[in-house]
């Protein structure tokens, strides 16, 4: 089973200091491969970690934590990394457990390069699910277990529809059809799910890396993170990686 989100931002990228255009460099999938048998205790597993982590947000909030969520871009700040070793203990907690239970880590993403007059959001997230899916079909076929297969489940997004059919229809055919994918890929509501909610935090945390990946002079802030995650990330995952040239 494949859970997987979006991070840093579809739109153009002008600068980190642009007045329209600023919101993050890289756009890309981000999550977690996890094998099916283990997914419902590791959906406990994670609700109790976030449970634990966020209980003064939860409590202070009034909703069942079951329904509630925290998203990852939100969680992975600079100031939160920074002042919160609790937040460190759990991220490196969650990437433990993800490998323990026979899971990796899973992203893949670019650096934005087009100005905003030739900018095409469609035609970005399209590019990068189709990446994603040949990257997960090539893990099943070389890097997994003999006859492995994969669901892939995406958070949900209403300006998706039209590309997961897309998608859809590349599942049968095109170029290189993805012979290991049980179904089309899916949408759920991750404020429903723990194990989405769980690959949102890894796209926030994604997301930050990306950034400084990809403009390491106008993201010297994010430094904390490759401190603290990036090799263990990188540790954890497969066939994963952001381009950034």
């Amino acid at each position: 089973m494949v859970y997987l989100d979006e991070f840093g931002h579809i739109g153009p990228f002008g600068s980190k200091t642009d007045a329209k255009f600023k919101e993050s460099p890289v756009f890309g999938l981000a999550g977690y491969i996890i094998p099916l048998e283990e997914v419902r205790r590791f959906r406990t597993w994670f609700y109790q970690q976030k449970c634990h982590l966020l209980k003064f947000e939860i409590d202070r909030a009034g909703q069942h934590p079951a329904v509630w969520e925290k998203k990852g871009a939100a969680l992975y700040t600079v100031n939160n990394v920074t002042k919160y070793r609790e937040l460190r203990a759990t991220t490196n907690r969650i990437l433990n457990k993800i490998q323990k239970v026979g899971g990796k880590t899973f992203y893949v993403g670019l650096r934005k390069t087009h100005s905003p007059e030739v900018a095409d959001a469609n035609a970005l997230y399209h590019g990068v699910l189709k990446e994603a899916l040949k990257r997960l079909n090539d893990f099943c076929e070389h890097d997994a277990p003999e006859n492995s297969r994969f669901l892939l489940a995406l958070d949900e997004h209403d300006q998706r529809d039209q590309l997961l059919t897309t998608a859809s229809m590349q599942t049968y055919g095109g170029e290189t059809p993805m012979r290991h994918l049980i179904e089309p890929p899916f949408q759920i509501e991750s404020h429903r799910y723990q194990t989405m909610q769980t690959a949102d935090w890894l796209a926030g945390l994604v997301g930050r890396l990306g950034a400084i990946w990809a403009e390491p002079e106008q993201y010297p802030e994010n430094a904390v993170f490759r401190t603290y995650f990036e090799a263990r990330l990188n540790t954890a995952s497969v066939r994963s990686g952001v381009r950034t040239k």
